[in-house]
């Protein structure tokens, strides 16, 4: 069954949310610390201050609310998703998921300019956000590729596109695996290729390759904490508001593009989705189940957007050797959490790889 959902966060939880930043114990730091000791503290108690005085959730609440939203349960999760239907009736269906730590707010500035041509379905990830904290182990990558693909059935689609970045590049790839006959294509603006020395490529790649290389050598320490210890780390989230808040905005820091940043309301409403959710040690665990290492498997073709300030940055002779790419671009902005920082760039080359599919012709 699939029911109708609204948001509407208790009051007490984001009073209670106001009082504990207000009674923060701040760490001392270092005059010349210049961020080399991690998050500075000078802009953390400024978005602390922002976040306590002057950012105001009702708003965000009600302007969530105009979408709609609705809930199911499926393999024992609820799972939580947006519907936006075209007004094109016979428009391809696609399916959109976000990654850490980010959510389903990561796609409002897409939802008009894609709903023109798709269907779109949004689902938040089990254990993130509305979808509410995973009650078992073992929600992995495939095990949600499985959930959407029994989602879009529940929603009538037999034909459809998906499309993804960080975690949602995964699951949509895998999405592509568990479902080849319902899935036409899949859209990625995040694929880690990691160096093979029977390949040979340009300077230009081997200097991204560079980039990976380091990555794996040198752990990012947020990365093994979420994945090795999520239980861990989840209580420190969930019971300080400053620790969620830092442990998110600095990734948005690292992670964006300086010439396209997100704005301080967008990430502190996305910030504030983990805090009233408590999905902080659940998000996590996604981390913690699904195995790293190998390339993902995906049987459908596959788009492929690259942008200059993401993480990493894909190579195209090293993904063509593993999946079947039909189009790639690359842009000079933006950067990893390319449907708030370019929505236009995004949802053009998410159009422009679904009609070189023919999706007329395959629907």
């Amino acid at each position: 069954m699939i029911t109708p959902f609204r948001i509407d966060i208790p009051q007490a939880d984001l009073d209670d949310l106001t009082d504990r930043l207000a009674r923060t114990r701040w760490p001392d730091e270092v005059p010349d610390a210049a961020g080399e000791y991690g998050f500075p503290l000078v802009r953390l108690k400024e978005l602390a201050e922002y976040w306590r005085t002057g950012y105001d959730w009702r708003i965000h609440e009600a302007a969530l609310n105009e979408l709609p939203h609705y809930i199911t349960e499926i393999d024992g999760q609820n799972i939580h998703f947006v519907h936006v239907r075209s007004a094109n009736p016979d428009a391809l269906a696609l399916i959109l998921t976000h990654g850490w730590p980010g959510s389903f707010l990561e796609f409002l500035d897409v939802i008009e300019p894609l709903s023109r041509d798709f269907h779109l379905v949004i689902p938040s990830i089990p254990g993130y956000g509305f979808s509410g904290p995973t009650r078992e182990r073992g929600w992995d990558a495939v095990r949600v590729a499985r959930a959407w693909a029994e989602l879009m059935r529940r929603l009538g689609y037999e034909r459809y596109g998906a499309q993804g970045g960080d975690l949602g590049a995964g699951i949509s790839m895998m999405l592509g695996a568990v479902a080849p006959e319902q899935v036409i294509g899949v859209h990625v603006n995040y694929l880690p290729t990691r160096p093979d020395p029977a390949v040979v490529v340009s300077a230009t790649d081997e200097a991204r390759l560079d980039k990976v290389r380091a990555l794996i050598a040198n752990r990012p320490p947020y990365q093994a904490l979420t994945a090795l210890t999520p239980q861990t780390i989840g209580y420190a989230l969930t019971d300080s508001p400053v620790g969620q808040l830092v442990w998110i905005a600095e990734r948005f820091a690292q992670w964006t593009d300086p010439a396209t940043p997100v704005s301080d309301d967008r990430m502190l409403t996305d910030i504030s989705l983990y805090w009233l959710t408590r999905t902080a040690a659940s998000a996590g665990r996604f981390h913690h189940d699904t195995p790293r290492g190998g390339p993902l498997t995906c049987r459908v073709p596959l788009g492929v957007a690259v942008f200059a300030h993401d993480i990493t940055q894909a190579v195209r002779p090293l993904a063509e050797r593993l999946y079947d790419v039909r189009h790639w671009s690359e842009f000079d902005r933006g950067g990893h959490f390319a449907a708030m920082e370019v929505p236009d760039l995004l949802a053009g080359d998410v159009r422009e790889f679904f009609q070189a599919l023919g999706t007329a012709a395959d629907r």
